[in-house]
């Protein structure tokens, strides 16, 4: 059966694939994983042991890295997943031994308007129905995990309401002494639910928990999934899950998962989900899924481990960072990169000719809504004008000391005028360039951006971080602000400005790195700023700490933890076949 992208809808793209998918183990013994490394689950899907697998590969050579960004898309994403994909698969065709690494899909996005984070067209990565619902189980165990942790707080608040000191110290307990005012943690949940973002619980009798305000956020928010991403192993998931800080006590001090004594079963809840999972792209290449924080309100990665075992598996490894170089590469760069000891040899930046043309002044775009004639037609004058934010991030990855190549995802409305147009402007702002209809061709349509990262991959690399640890936190969010945003400088509220300087003071922080929330829209703090923004100050209304996870947390403009369902969600269009227990609808 022939693929056509412009015939047939992703899943039913992926399901003829899978007709002819190599069962895991295959695909496994292919990468010369051993038998007792492999843990199944089914036919198609797959974790491996990275303990194993590492201590047996651990003298290997590293493969050449390289990471996956894009330029400030439009609300409809533009193929940052589906570039990933069909650069392995382009990778594979000119015979180089290749491995993928990408982030789980959350469910929010999956059942909203951007759909699965599993590529697109003929560069999408299979079974999909698996890959994109319940998958492995590790958001599951992540929400499990978080969830505890709120659990034992309220428990606590509650017990310690209804108990003295003396019935307390029966249950061999401490009084904590939690603020109800300096709660740290909401619930969470894998899906977006703007009704339960603030919400009122305990309400009833004095057995029904604590009277306060709480609500969710969604689970790809959690530190935990931070802590995924970026742990090495169990020992360092283990103390990082005790350090995290769920409250603060009446008299400002920490009130940590250790001192709840919950901080060994939430490790418990993750012990399985430290093992990455394996998938295959449509033309049977391997992909390790694991983590999958967003990049605008968390590290947006896929995990440490799965890098450091891809890279001994292969001589090529390719990762992506959610959303745009301003977020996602950033935090790959100094955080990721930092914490992982591992460096990028080439750095792609997708852009699509829509997204520059909005950049330039088009008419908005919306999801749901058709493109305006402007997207589907030649205009050579919006392109030029929306190469500033292009010139942006190419700048900010040029910064970092490594090669960019500008990937142009080509969709079959572009011309080759406008192509020739990117390409140019690229190429004059010190950048590879290549085009690439990887959407509609696969890895054939992936050669020439493949081959451009051989040869980026091979030029020389003077990587540097943007900040030191040592930096003090307000020095580390001006650098991002001025060198990566193009802000003039940054304000804080008076709120922002206390956490500041309370986190300069403490020691116990002078190693973290700065994980900034702020919206993918813009390469500002406001998503109706398109191209490249000037004359605008950066600003901080709060900080969060994630002190298991090592990064301190500052919050620029206004940007919601748990995000919101939109009027035609995808769960409308997904059904399954009473018959075979087939999934339909996924994209």
């Amino acid at each position: 059966m022939k693929l056509d992208p412009t015939k047939m809808k992703d899943w039913q793209i992926a399901e003829a694939a899978e007709e002819n998918m190599k069962p895991v183990k295959q695909l496994a013994a292919e990468l010369q994983l051993k038998e007792d490394e492999i843990l199944l689950h089914g036919r198609q899907l797959a974790k491996i042991d990275y303990n194993k697998a590492l201590e047996r590969l651990g003298d290997r050579p590293s493969a050449k890295y390289i990471d996956v960004t894009a330029i400030t898309p439009t609300p409809l994403g533009e193929g940052k997943s589906t570039t990933a994909v069909g650069l392995i698969d382009g990778l594979a065709k000119i015979g180089k031994s290749v491995t993928g690494a990408l982030r789980q899909p959350s469910g929010g996005p999956t059942f909203n308007i951007k759909g699965s984070a599993a590529g697109g067209g003929l560069a999408q990565c299979i079974p999909l129905a698996p890959f994109s619902i319940r998958f492995t189980g590790d958001i599951d165990s992540i929400t499990n995990a978080h969830n505890l942790a709120m659990v034992a707080l309220t428990s606590r608040m509650q017990h310690e309401r209804n108990y003295d000191d003396a019935r307390l110290a029966k249950s061999n307990l401490k009084r904590l002494d939690i603020d109800p005012e300096r709660i740290q943690m909401k619930w969470v949940m894998d899906f977006c639910a703007q009704s339960l973002r603030n919400i009122r619980i305990g309400m009833g009798g004095k057995m029904d928990g604590f009277e306060m305000d709480s609500g969710f956020a969604i689970s790809v928010s959690s530190e935990l999934m931070a802590i995924l991403a970026i742990a090495r192993d169990l020992p360092d998931l283990r103390q990082r899950i005790a350090k995290i800080v769920v409250a603060y006590d009446k008299k400002g001090g920490e009130v940590t998962t250790a001192d709840l004594e919950v901080d060994g079963a939430m490790t418990a809840w993750m012990v399985d989900a430290l093992n990455p999972s394996l998938v295959q792209t449509i033309e049977g290449n391997p992909v390790f899924i694991h983590a999958g924080p967003f990049a605008n309100i968390a590290i947006g990665q896929s995990s440490i481990i799965a890098d450091r075992l891809a890279t001994k598996l292969s001589d090529y490894h390719v990762t992506e960072s959610g959303f745009g170089a301003d977020i996602g590469f950033e935090k790959f760069w100094n955080l990721k990169c930092r914490a992982s000891g591992i460096t990028p040899d080439a750095v792609v930046i997708v852009a699509t000719i829509r997204a520059l043309k909005m950049h330039g002044g088009g008419p908005t775009v919306k999801p749901g809504v058709p493109l305006a004639k402007e997207y589907v037609e030649e205009n050579l004058e919006l392109i030029e004008k929306g190469c500033p934010n292009l010139i942006a991030h190419i700048e900010t990855v040029k910064k970092s000391g490594v090669k960019p190549v500008v990937c142009i995802n080509s969709f079959y409305t572009d011309t080759e005028a406008e192509i020739e147009l990117v390409r140019k402007v690229a190429v004059e702002n010190g950048a590879l360039a290549a085009a690439s209809s990887h959407w509609l061709n696969g890895g054939d349509g992936a050669i020439e951006l493949a081959e451009a990262v051989v040869a980026a991959c091979e030029e020389e690399n003077n990587f540097k971080f943007l900040y030191e640890l040592e930096d003090p936190v307000r020095k580390q969010i001006e650098l991002i602000a001025k060198e990566v945003y193009g802000a003039d400088g940054v304000e804080y509220t008076p709120e922002a400005t206390k956490k500041a300087e309370e986190i300069e003071a403490n020691p116990d922080f002078k190693d973290f790195g700065t994980c900034m929330v702020k919206t993918h829209l813009s390469l500002s703090h406001d998503p109706d700023l398109k191209g490249r923004p000037k004359n605008f100050t950066l600003p901080i209304r709060d900080f969060m700490l994630y002190k298991g996870a090592g990064f301190i947390v500052p919050i620029a403009g206004a940007i919601k933890l748990m995000p919101g369902t939109a009027s035609d969600p995808a769960y409308r269009h997904i059904d399954v076949d009473v018959k075979t227990g087939k999934v339909s609808g996924l994209f």
